[in-house]
């Protein structure tokens, strides 16, 4: 098999440089911390049931369940009765106000999340719920009502009727993984996948502040893979996120998930391997790896493949579950850092049962691009979980990944981002499995807000709660 390798193996442990030469300035600025500022309650009954090992509550893939714009955070879920709930707060506040925006959830299926984003240019608050791999829903707010919290009362009659078409605009019979991202412009863009599962195209729409326009697909479901065990001929890219840099630039770390397990050891692991990188520096239009060579156009033949040169940040192959839709993130120099976790190579070449064998010996890991290259990480603490783990850089670029059950570890930028360290146990918040952070507060009051959803058995309903800790300021 030909290798599109960037990453090197003599990198692949714990002994990388410091990100930046300027180690002075660094130096200077102070290290990761975490302090608790506090607990809300979003709901006491929030609707509960486990599938995909997983809550429809907290997907860490959601994006965006939990966000902050203009001094007040907003949230997203589904109460008892499966009715689709969205709360707001100001900042600090210990009450949310909410509002139901008139849809049940169908099934009792994990991935049905609910995401959320805002359209800077005329002030709403967009939604997209209810799907994997069928149709979705879709609601949104009238105009200025995020501009104006404190002007514009929170009610229904704020929220227009669900619909099953963004304003007409149909996407896919097979539409799964909404992920809203604001342009620099203050556009709003919605990417997801079209598709199933091994055999999946990621696309994305555009919103300018008066209508939705179809921009179409940006990578292939074609093309072969050969792995020791065997060959595929369909699969999808998994993205672990797709953000802005403070420059404009649009990055996206992802894995690819094969079709034919015949790629695999043995059966019961996941079909996922490799960790790819790509970035477009024209909002979306355009993409390139990572030595700027154009792999890729959205809505045109030629898209991001799986035979493309140069994709590869970090091999592996199918036979130690690595996990999909993990997490990223940019520093404030704009270069790109992920989370990826999987079962790593002494504890064995072969996974069996993906969730027994990540829970018992899974690892997260910190991929970032530094001035010198591609440097990766191992994270000292257990995953005990098969779940996911989330990433975000703090104003000094210190990097915290949350794990499953609210655990916090975090690396000063200072090492290197190599001094990963537990900083929070996650003791008493009684956490099921992965949580949701608000990726937009940390920019804005340097507070880290995490959604977590207690445990509980069978579908009995569970409190949702957000709880915040301050970083460093």
């Amino acid at each position: 098999m030909r290798r599109r390798t960037l990453l090197a193996g003599a990198l692949l442990g714990t002994a990388a440089a410091p990100a930046l030469a300027a180690g002075t300035a660094r130096a200077a600025a102070p290290g990761p911390s975490v302090t608790r500022a506090g607990s809300t309650t979003l709901d006491s009954r929030a609707i509960y049931f486990v599938s995909y090992d997983g809550l429809v509550n907290n997907n860490s893939f959601q994006k965006n369940g939990l966000l902050t714009h203009e001094g007040h955070q907003y949230a997203a879920w589904y109460t008892a009765d499966r009715g689709a709930v969205v709360g707001r707060r100001a900042l600090g506040a210990s009450t949310w106000e909410t509002v139901r925006v008139g849809h049940f959830l169908r099934y009792d299926d994990s991935h049905n999340v609910i995401s959320m984003g805002v359209s800077r240019t005329d002030g709403r608050l967009h939604l997209t719920m209810d799907s994997h791999s069928d149709g979705f829903t879709y609601v949104k707010s009238v105009a200025g009502l995020l501009d104006d919290p404190t002007g514009l009362s929170w009610t229904a009659s704020r929220f227009g009727a669900p619909q099953s078409t963004l304003d007409g605009l149909a996407l896919t019979p097979q539409f799964t993984y909404p992920q809203f991202v604001a342009t620099p412009e203050g556009r709003l863009q919605l990417s997801y996948r079209a598709g199933v599962s091994g055999n999946g195209r990621n696309a994305l729409a555009e919103y300018d502040g008066t209508r939705w326009t179809a921009l179409g697909e940006w990578s292939a479901s074609t093309g072969t893979y050969s792995s020791e065990h065997g060959s595929s001929t369909a699969r999808n890219m998994y993205l672990h996120g797709i953000d802005y840099d403070r420059g404009g630039r649009l990055h996206s770390f992802f894995t690819w998930r094969e079709q034919n397990g015949a790629v695999m050891c043995g059966g019961g692991g996941i079909t996922n391997h490799d960790t790819g990188y790509v970035y477009s520096d024209d909002r979306g239009r355009t993409w390139r790896n990572d030595a700027g060579t154009v792999v890729g156009r959205t809505g045109g033949s030629d898209r991001v493949s799986v035979a493309d040169a140069g994709l590869v940040v970090d091999p592996l192959n199918p036979d130690h579950s690595l996990m999909n839709q993990e997490s990223q993130s940019t520093d404030s120099a704009g270069r790109p850092h992920a989370i990826i976790s999987y079962v790593p190579g002494r504890f064995g070449q072969c996974t069996t049962d993906y969730v027994a064998d990540r829970t018992a010996n899974g690892r997260a890991f910190h991929v970032r691009r530094t001035a010198g290259g591609w440097r990766k990480t191992e994270i000292p603490v257990p995953l005990n979980s098969s779940q996911r783990t989330k990433l975000v850089l703090d104003r000094y670029d210190n990097a915290y990944a949350v794990f499953p059950y609210g655990r916090v570890a975090a690396a000063s930028a200072a090492s290197g981002h190599t001094d990963w360290k537990l900083l929070y146990d996650g003791a008493g918040l009684n956490a099921f499995g992965e949580v949701v952070i608000d990726e937009t507060r940390v920019a804005q009051d340097g507070v880290l807000s995490v959604m977590y959803q207690e445990k509980s058995t069978g579908t009995t309903p569970s409190p949702l709660h957000v709880v915040d800790f301050r970083l460093p300021t």
